[in-house]
């Protein structure tokens, strides 16, 4: 048996997830928890819901969430670290607030949380952070003892993050036909965000063009080029694109959408196209439907040879590298020291979210974070 590792003070982790409906009638339940608050009538959200009756009303991600949590589990007994996962999402079974109440009940008090999005933004980090205090909440509201929850850092640029992704790129050239393979293009995805949102993404230090969401998908698709072009002694062509937009026509958001950018590839004469979801931890319906399905059908119209890289999931070295996440805080936490593992120009991000640090769109209170009302 391996050696112990020590996570203390530190007695559970908690795998944070969206969610996502797992059968027909479970997709406009769904999105209204999505959408709460929005007053999109039900209709709307059937037409909003038609890529996931295009997949039998069965989103991927909570099955991609089980068997990271698998992972996880594995790796932690494999190396000895005794510390329990819980799973808990904002929009759908097991929810999150239940999810909490079990880890009470269970006497676990000092919590941390591994959110399943890799870069700072409102939705990606702070948007997580409020339902935590919103569930937090809730305990206080049945009179149950809070635990003290504080969140893992962001990991864009962990190596355990981004090898897998290099790696999948590469398969994905690999795989493309050799007279097209080495003029091939990356076009690096991730979510579209409002304009608005990206610039004030990240600490207040960060917050401009972009802010620290570009910021940081830059340097990650930076990270993944320079590997290909060392590995493969061939300079890939490459630009950071958008796809899964959903806001109202006249607010701005993130571009070029990749549909658009294949087709603008194609008109420059780029003889072929690699798709690679650096904004996505694991093949959700962003990934299958947006780019599996819309994207890929483009490219058919156009004749545009494409392959799509895959993500890391549950990838052994993403787990392992949870499990190095997790020691670095739990050292950092207890005066232990240790070091702060990151690849590229940005260096390891902050333990604690600042105050200014992906603003709410309206106030709101936030967990795990220097404006927190349950430190």
């Amino acid at each position: 048996m391996p050696d112990a590792l020590d996570a203390s003070p530190y007695d559970a982790l908690l795998l944070l997830s969206f969610g996502g409906p797992e059968g027909p009638d479970d997709v406009v339940p769904f999105l209204e928890n999505v959408t709460r608050g929005r007053g999109i009538p039900k209709e709307r959200l059937k037409e909003v819901g038609r890529h996931y009756f295009l997949f039998g009303g069965v989103s991927p991600i909570n099955d991609q969430n089980r068997a990271l949590l698998a992972a996880l589990r594995k790796d932690f007994a494999e190396h000895g670290l005794d510390l329990p996962v819980y799973w808990g999402n904002r929009n759908w079974a097991p929810y999150l607030t239940d999810t909490l109440r079990g880890l009470v009940a269970d006497g676990h008090r000092r919590v941390l949380v591994l959110a399943t999005s890799a870069y700072a933004s409102y939705s990606g980090c702070r948007q997580y952070r409020e339902n935590l205090a919103d569930a937090l909440a809730a305990l206080q509201a049945d009179g149950l003892d809070l635990p003290r929850i504080d969140k893992l850092r962001h990991y864009f640029n962990h190596p355990g993050f981004v090898e897998p992704m290099i790696d999948g790129v590469l398969d994905a050239l690999a795989d493309l036909p050799e007279d097209v393979r080495d003029g091939a293009h990356i076009a690096f995805t991730t979510h579209s965000i409002p304009a608005s949102a990206a610039d004030t993404s990240g600490p207040e230090e960060a917050h401009g063009e972009g802010g620290a969401y570009v910021e940081q998908h830059l340097d990650v698709a930076q990270l993944i080029a320079d590997a290909v072009r060392e590995r493969t002694g061939v300079d890939h062509p490459w630009r950071l694109v958008y796809q899964s937009r959903s806001g109202a026509p006249h607010i701005p958001w993130l571009e070029p959408d990749i549909c658009d950018h294949l087709e603008e590839r194609h008109a420059a004469g780029v003889p072929a196209v690699v798709m690679a979801p650096i904004g996505f931890v694991s093949d959700h319906m962003e990934v299958r439907y947006d780019l599996d399905t819309e994207a890929k059908a483009k490219a058919e119209e156009l004749g545009l040879p494409v392959r799509r890289s895959a993500t890391v999931g549950a990838d052994p070295r993403f787990a392992a590298a949870i499990r190095d996440l997790v020691l670095e805080r739990a050292a950092a936490e207890s005066g232990r020291g240790g070091t702060r593992c990151a690849l590229g120009a940005l260096g390891a991000s902050h333990d604690v979210c600042p105050v200014g640090c992906c603003p709410a769109r309206a106030p709101k209170p936030a967990a795990a974070g220097a404006d927190s009302p349950y430190a």
